[in-house]
Parts: C-alpha cells; sequence; structure tokens
C-alpha cells in the first residue's frame, strides 16, 4: 500500500482483507515480544489505528518503555523517546531557533526541530515534568503543529504520542490537568503480569540473545487501516449504546441512584473516542464492524480519565472503575 491508495474512495472496498490481514500479523509479532500483557497490547494497537494518543498508567518496570519501541518497529514508525523530569523545558520537546552565520557573513535564524517531530512520541513519565512543559506537548497533540516565534511548523503524518504516567501517589509527580487529559483517546492501565507470563519473560530475557521484533506494517499502511477503521459501518445499536452510556456518566442524566456520586462527566469527545475505539478494536480483532461487546470492554479506557467523583463518594471508598462499571451493566444491555 501507497500513500496514493490512501488517498483513494474505495479503500475499503479493496482493501479491507489485506488490512485485517496485516493487522493481525502485527498485534501477534507485538504480543511476541512483550508477554502477558495482551489486554496492553490490542489497547495500544487500537489508539494508533484510531489515530489517537493513548496514556499508559502503570508502576515502573512492566514494559511501557519497551512496548512503545515495539510499536514503533512493527508498525514501521519513526519512533522517537523523551525522558520527561522536572528541567525539562517546552523547547526541549518543540524545538528552537539558533543564529547561523554563513560563509557571505550574514546572519539568519534556523529552527532546530525537536524530538516530537516523529511519528510516534514516546513521552515517558509524562507527569514528572512541570505542567509548562506539558501544556506544550499536549497542545502539539491537539492541533497537531508547533508554532516557534511566531512560524507554523507542521508534525509529520501520522502523528502520535503514547505517554507513560507513574501512579500519581508515587513522589515527585504533577498530575495532568482534566482538560488535557481528555486530549488522550484511550487510558490504559499497565498491571504486573501472571505467574506464567512473568516466567516466560524471565526465560526469554535473561538469555544470550533477546527476541527482536520484526516490522511488519509501514506508516502508509497505518494510514490506509486508519481510513478503513473511519469508513467502517457502525450499527444504530451501537450509536445509541455509546450515547446513553456517555450521557449516564454525567450529573443529572439517565439513573440518578448510579449517577449520585459523580462530580463531573465526559463530554462529547468521549463518544467520539468510544466510536472511534471500538471501530479500531473491531479491526485488532479481525471484524469490521464494532458490537456491543466492543463497547463494554472499551468503556473504562475511555472514560475513566474523563470523569470525576465528588469528594463524599470517594470518602465512601467509591471508585471511577467501579461507577463505569455499574453504568455498562445498566446501560449495554
Amino acid at each position: 500500500m501507497n500513500a496514493a491508495a490512501a488517498r483513494d474512495p474505495d479503500i475499503l472496498v479493496r482493501d479491507i482483507d489485506a488490512v485485517l490481514e496485516r493487522v493481525a500479523e502485527a498485534r501477534a509479532e507485538i504480543a511476541a515480544t512483550i508477554m502477558g500483557q495482551e489486554r496492553v497490547v490490542d489497547l495500544s494497537l487500537t489508539t494508533l489505528l484510531a489515530g489517537g494518543h493513548g496514556l499508559l498508567i502503570g508502576v515502573p518496570g512492566l514494559a511501557k518503555t519497551k512496548l512503545v519501541e515495539t510499536l514503533g518497529v512493527v508498525v514501521g514508525l519513526d519512533a522517537r523517546r523523551v525522558q520527561f523530569t522536572p528541567d525539562l523545558m517546552p523547547s526541549d520537546i518543540l524545538g528552537s531557533e539558533v543564529m547561523e552565520e554563513g560563509h557571505d557573513g550574514r546572519r539568519a535564524f534556523r529552527f532546530l526541530r525537536g524530538p516530537i517531530f516523529a511519528q510516534l512520541l514516546m513521552a515517558d513519565e509524562i507527569n514528572r515534568a512541570s505542567p509548562r512543559t506539558q501544556s506544550a506537548l499536549l497542545q502539539a497533540m491537539q492541533e497537531h503543529h508547533v508554532t516557534v516565534a511566531g512560524v507554523r511548523h507542521d508534525l509529520p503524518r501520522p502523528f502520535h504520542v503514547l505517554a507513560t504516567q507513574n501512579p500519581l501517589e508515587q513522589e515527585g509527580a504533577y498530575p495532568l490537568p482534566e482538560a488535557q487529559l481528555d486530549r488522550f483517546l484511550l487510558q490504559i492501565d499497565v498491571g504486573y503480569p501472571d505467574r506464567d507470563a512473568e516466567r516466560r519473560i524471565l526465560i526469554a530475557t535473561t538469555g544470550e540473545r533477546e527476541k527482536q521484533p520484526r516490522p511488519i506494517m509501514t506508516a502508509d499502511d497505518l494510514l490506509v487501516a486508519q481510513r478503513v477503521v473511519r469508513q467502517a459501518p457502525v450499527g444504530d445499536r451501537v450509536v445509541e449504546a455509546i450515547l446513553d452510556l456517555v450521557r449516564a456518566a454525567r450529573p443529572g442524566e439517565g439513573d440518578a441512584e448510579l449517577s449520585r456520586g459523580i462530580g463531573w462527566g465526559p463530554g462529547p469527545r468521549a463518544a467520539q473516542a468510544l466510536m472511534l475505539a471500538a471501530r479500531a478494536q473491531a479491526l485488532v480483532s479481525g471484524r469490521l464492524s464494532p458490537s456491543l461487546d466492543d463497547i463494554k470492554s472499551l468503556a473504562e479506557p475511555a472514560l475513566k480519565h474523563r470523569m470525576a467523583l465528588t469528594f463524599a463518594a470517594r470518602a465512601d471508598g467509591e471508585t471511577i472503575p467501579a461507577v463505569i462499571s455499574r453504568l455498562a451493566a445498566k446501560t449495554l444491555r
């Protein structure tokens, strides 16, 4: 597939089988390297296919960095990594202008691109950086360009950010504001692998040679797959289920008992995220059209970072995942 194919309005009809096959191969290749994290792999691949950004949350040492590196290789993206620290400045990410003197003695400014000019950027430990630096990154994620000294510089296509975040109770973390969290399509919680998976990891990574992932897709392949995702048919029942779930998660709407502890709920962007993610997850699973099961499995990753509980609800031991679970059980039937 090439860039011309990605612009073809008939791409859905002609190449859907090829896209499904390529995505299945990429999924298997990633899972062979990132063992014991099948759910995380699927959600990360879903995020890329949906054209969005993902927030990976988990304690250190759970292969979050390895996952992003593997995705870059397998999906064929130019990948870069930035380690976020408290002293990191916006220019360290976006780039800056430098004064240069030519052979003729004339001086001129030249823009030096920062690491954000990549197709896949890993923002490692994003909550270690100051709010100013976080804001610079998240604004670029939304607008797909940066402006330095009044000049606009477009980011490459495709462009995705997979940010990792340590749990906020860890020392030295700056929580992301709610409006900036909304820029992430999905929040992907990374947990510990089970015993069998950890045993396989132990054996595979401590030998003389560690398995290296193979490139399966190219950036053009990903653009074609993203086009297929946006053209995938969605049944009216799925559309209504998305609306029912998102609207039920807002205070004052839906079941008063279920929404009683919700301080603020998800906006329309949450419904958009669910729609795109459900289409992309169907593709990851080898299907063209999403089902209610896709909405159920994506409800927490799509809504968890887009709502908050009241102080009273938190004091009573309520949690957002529990609220979303009850809302999904009530609305997705």
